[in-house]
């Protein structure tokens, strides 16, 4: 879990500083179209049968385009913020999911420790809006399309578990939410975000990892992680991601976070840590 929060913190800063030679958007659908294409090997592989295909196919259309609009708004995001405020932005997720749930699923209901993280969030969300001083590269509109993803991300978490792809196996929920991503942004870039791309060897080694090692290898893992441990657990060690993006981007592009930032991170990660954390289950 460390590993893939590590690698989770770098897909932002790689997609910020390679942005200049190549559009974020142009890369998120060039990664997610390669590892489309080896996520279908492997369920061919594992021989999936294809009812599994039309029982699962309107909620994985759905999820698909959710998760590829979510990764259109990070494209933008780190064009026009720093790849620190994008991350922390884009994990107010769970507080958008739990509220999504709360409302569709009776058994998720918010307690009062539940509704006083949001309210900290919330605060903390405010705090790092409003109170900036000189952020910087930061922009009010970069932060505003990251918390928008965030957003998005929960809501797609809402349809993967009220959904049939919440017994769907893993692979076949995943290459939905992948061919989604690969789908929006070719069908959007046309003509509206015209791409650009220079073929230097760092972008295509970034393409590389961002292809194999993000989309591919580092999803797999936590799908796979989230069949064997609790996933209350995993998700404390999530939040090291946002820590890791911080502090990479300070010290890889020198991304120093303003006060009201910092302050208001700290309130956001706190909040969603109230709202996520579950008491472990007795035996």
């Amino acid at each position: 879990m460390v590993l893939l929060c590590l690698i989770w913190a770098l897909q932002q800063i790689g997609l910020r500083v390679t942005a200049p030679a190549a559009s974020p958007i142009l890369q998120i659908c060039i990664r997610s179209g390669v590892s489309a294409l080896l996520l279908a090997w492997v369920i061919r592989r594992n021989g999936e049968p294809l009812s599994l295909w039309r029982e699962s196919a309107r909620a994985g259309l759905l999820a698909g385009f959710l998760f590829g609009f979510e990764f259109l708004l990070i494209g933008e995001s780190v064009r026009r913020t720093t790849a620190s405020h994008v991350t922390v932005f884009l994990y107010t997720a769970p507080l958008f999911a739990a509220l999504g749930l709360a409302w569709f699923v009776p058994s998720e209901r918010l307690s009062a420790r539940r509704w006083f993280g949001m309210a900290m969030a919330a605060g903390g969300i405010a705090i790092a809006f409003l109170g900036r001083r000189d952020a910087g590269e930061a922009t009010l509109a970069g932060d505003a399309l990251a918390l928008a993803a965030g957003l998005a991300w929960g809501a797609t978490t809402v349809v993967v578990r009220t959904s049939r792809l919440a017994t769907t196996p893993a692979t076949l929920t995943l290459f939905y939410q992948l061919v989604g991503a690969f789908l929006m942004p070719a069908m959007v870039m046309p003509w509206a975000m015209p791409p650009h791309f220079e073929p230097t060897a760092f972008v295509w080694a970034h393409l590389a990892f961002q292809a194999l090692v993000v989309s591919f290898f580092s999803y797999l893992a936590w799908f796979r992680l989230l069949r064997i441990y609790v996933a209350a657990e995993l998700g404390v060690f999530s939040f090291l991601t946002p820590v890791f993006a911080v502090v990479l981007g300070w010290l890889l592009v020198g991304e120093r976070p303003d006060a009201a930032f910092a302050l208001g991170a700290v309130a956001v990660l706190a909040g969603v840590a109230l709202v996520t954390h579950r008491p472990a289950a007795k035996a």
